[in-house]
C-alpha cells in the first residue's frame, strides 16, 4: 500500500529515471527525445528496453508519440500525477511547496465529506478495524514501515464505510500522498508534532456517529498535516 507494486518493480529503472527527470523539470515539457535507435545507442540500453521504459511513461500522460514528430514530454495537465506511481516519484524529485498544497487542497475536499459519511454510514465492525489500526500506529510509530501501514488502513478503512465507490476509488492515491508526505515529514528529523491524537479524535467522532464532529476533526487533521509538511519543505524554518 505504500509503494505499488509497478513502482516497486521499476526501481533504478530506466522508465523511473526517466519520469523523476521529467517531474523536477530536467527534461521540460516539449523535450524532443532522440530517435529511438540513436537513444538506445547514447544511454546504452536495448530498444525494446526504450521503448518499454517510453511505453510506460505514455501510460501515465509524461510522454507522447506522433509520427514522423518523435515522442517527446507532454504537457503538464496531460500528467496522471494522482497514480500512485507518481506520487512516489515526484516526492523523489524534491516536489514544490504548490504540489504539497495542491495534494493537500484535495485531500481537504475529499476527506473532511468522506469522514461525514463515514460517521452516518459505519458497520461497527469497521470502528474495531480502526481501532486495531491506531493502536498500531501507536505502537510502531510513523517512523517505522509498520506504522505508516497502520495510518492508511486506518483512512482505508475510514473511505470504505463511506459506502460511496466514487470516493473509494481514490482511495489508491490518497493512501499514496499519504504515505510519501509522512515519510517525507521526517526525513531529516523526528515528527514535528505526535498525529495520534488528531486520529483518536476523529475515530471517537466516527464511532459516536457525530456528522459535524467527524467533518470538524479531519479537517483538523489534514490542516495540521499541512502545516508539518510545510515545516520540513522548508527545512525547518521558523522553528
Amino acid at each position: 500500500m505504500i509503494q505499488s507494486k509497478s513502482a516497486q518493480r521499476f526501481k533504478g529503472s530506466l522508465a523511473q529515471q526517466l519520469a523523476v527527470q521529467i517531474l523536477s523539470g530536467v527534461l521540460p515539457e516539449g523535450h524532443v527525445f532522440p530517435s529511438e535507435i540513436q537513444y538506445a545507442d547514447q544511454i546504452g540500453i536495448s530498444r525494446s528496453a526504450l521503448r518499454e521504459a517510453l511505453r510506460m511513461l505514455a501510460a501515465k500522460g509524461l510522454v507522447e508519440s506522433w509520427p514522423k514528430a518523435g515522442t517527446r514530454v507532454a504537457p503538464r495537465r496531460q500528467w496522471s500525477l494522482l497514480d500512485p506511481d507518481l506520487l512516489a516519484w515526484q516526492f523523489e524529485s524534491e516536489p514544490s511547496l504548490k504540489f504539497v498544497r495542491d495534494l493537500f487542497e484535495l485531500r481537504m475536499v475529499v476527506e473532511p465529506t468522506a469522514a461525514s459519511f463515514a460517521a452516518e454510514r459505519r458497520s461497527d465492525a469497521q470502528v474495531v478495524e480502526m481501532r486495531t489500526a491506531l493502536a498500531e500506529m501507536a505502537l510502531h510509530g510513523l517512523a517505522t514501515e509498520k506504522g505508516r501501514f497502520a495510518d492508511q488502513r486506518f483512512h482505508m478503512i475510514m473511505l470504505e464505510a463511506t459506502q460511496n465507490d466514487a470516493m473509494i476509488a481514490l482511495a489508491s492515491s490518497i493512501m499514496a500522498a499519504i504515505a510519501w508526505t509522512t515519510i517525507y515529514k521526517q526525513r531529516d528529523r523526528e515528527l514535528p508534532r505526535d498525529p495520534i491524537p488528531d486520529h483518536r479524535s476523529l475515530l471517537d467522532a466516527i464511532a459516536a456517529r457525530d456528522v459535524a464532529g467527524s467533518r470538524g476533526a479531519m479537517t483538523e487533521l489534514v490542516r495540521l498535516a499541512l502545516a508539518d509538511t510545510e515545516v520540513s519543505l522548508r527545512g525547518g524554518e521558523g522553528d
